[in-house]
């Protein structure tokens, strides 16, 4: 397990390129699910205005 972990002297460059991009993938995942709720939200607002 330490051997894996150490990543045969790559560590310092491999665990920090993984967490870089676990925060990117959830910064994304975070920003389409705002944009969406205000997609929905602006459609919405549309839609009763042309329904009045």
């Amino acid at each position: 397990m330490t051997e894996f972990l150490a990543m045969g002297g790559y560590a310092i460059y491999v665990w920090p390129s993984f967490a870089l991009t676990a925060i990117v993938m959830l910064a994304n995942l975070f920003a389409a699910l705002t944009r969406r709720k205000k997609v929905i939200a602006m459609l919405k607002r549309q839609h009763a205005e042309t329904k009045t």
